[in-house]
């Protein structure tokens, strides 16, 4: 596998590996959710590329970004075992050099919702680390994952309105065995909010039945959704019947501060007053300080995810 850190060097490299390439961004922090982008894109590709860059632009005033997981030896060490043929991980001033001083910003409704109003300027630094790595690494499919509905398709759409020569292909939600999505940031979570957060995407089946349900309509899928992820029940822990025992209170279970669920177009994420089948529920809620997003078809057997650049 070849590891590269600038610009000049990965354009170099590329140019010795045979075609179609894939790309998959990453953040590094990986787990099973980005492996199996790179497992899509071995499936589609004679070359796969993957970057490993956490991106300060997208991160908004008070967020993560100095705690951003970073474990660069494991990352390569997973990549290398998953058949990766190049990994490109520059250092912040390869990205941004001193005197930089272009941005990108995205308008409209597919940006300034949901995700674009709780991050006001992740959207516009998603789109300018990504372009430039479209630009450096210029491969032919780009994969992504369908967590990240939202920027699915803001990817879609930037690179839609830029004339970018890439499909962009989005990839299956992978999830931990009881249902929560793979997530780097689930690191943060504590081991009582970690029993709740799978709830969030209990919430979301909830949504679902609903709308298959008789006489179905919007109100129905989100008060199902709410009610679920409003109500979030823990398991009881060692701690309770200690507790009981004394007399004292046992320990409250996290609970969800949420902060949307909608149902939206998965190609405009304009909300959606009848169901169709690109109808998505989407949810963003807290837990403690852990934000976690997640989202299901409304219509699974109906919904494929067909790139929309073409």
């Amino acid at each position: 596998m070849i590891v590269t850190r600038t610009i000049a060097e990965t354009r170099a490299a590329l140019r010795s590996l045979p075609r179609p390439l894939g790309f998959v961004p990453t953040m590094g922090a990986l787990h099973e959710g980005h492996l199996s982008l790179v497992d899509a894109a071995k499936a589609r590709s004679a070359s796969v590329s993957v970057s490993v860059f956490v991106n300060s632009t997208q991160f908004g005033h008070g967020e993560d970004f100095a705690a951003y997981p970073r474990d660069e030896a494991r990352d390569l060490s997973l990549l290398e075992n998953r058949g990766v043929d190049l990994v490109f991980a520059p250092a912040a001033a390869e990205m941004y050099p001193d005197g930089f001083a272009t941005a990108l910003h995205l308008r409209g409704p597919l940006t300034e919702a949901y995700e674009g109003a709780s991050r006001p300027t992740h959207f516009d630094g998603m789109a300018l680390v990504v372009t430039k790595l479209l630009d450096i690494v210029q491969p032919d499919v780009m994969f992504l994952g369908e967590k990240d509905a939202q920027q699915l398709a803001v990817a879609r759409r930037f690179v839609r309105d830029l004339d970018l020569p890439v499909e962009v292909a989005g990839a299956p939600t992978v999830r931990e065995p009881d249902g929560l999505a793979m997530s780097s940031r689930n690191a943060y979570l504590t081991a009582q909010q970690r029993a709740v957060a799978p709830d969030l995407y209990r919430a979301l089946l909830a949504g679902r039945a609903a709308a298959g349900a008789p006489a179905a309509s919007l109100k129905d899928v989100v008060v199902a959704a709410t009610t679920a992820l409003l109500m979030p029940t823990l398991p009881m822990d060692a701690a309770e019947p200690v507790a009981a025992l004394r007399g004292e209170a046992p320990p409250a279970a996290p609970r969800f501060d949420l902060d949307y669920l909608a149902i939206v177009d998965a190609d405009t994420f304009l909300p959606q007053t009848a169901l169709g089948p690109r109808s998505l529920l989407i949810a963003a809620a807290r837990l403690g300080a852990t934000r976690l997003i997640d989202n299901v078809s409304l219509f699974p057997s109906a919904y494929l995810a067909t790139d929309a650049t073409a």
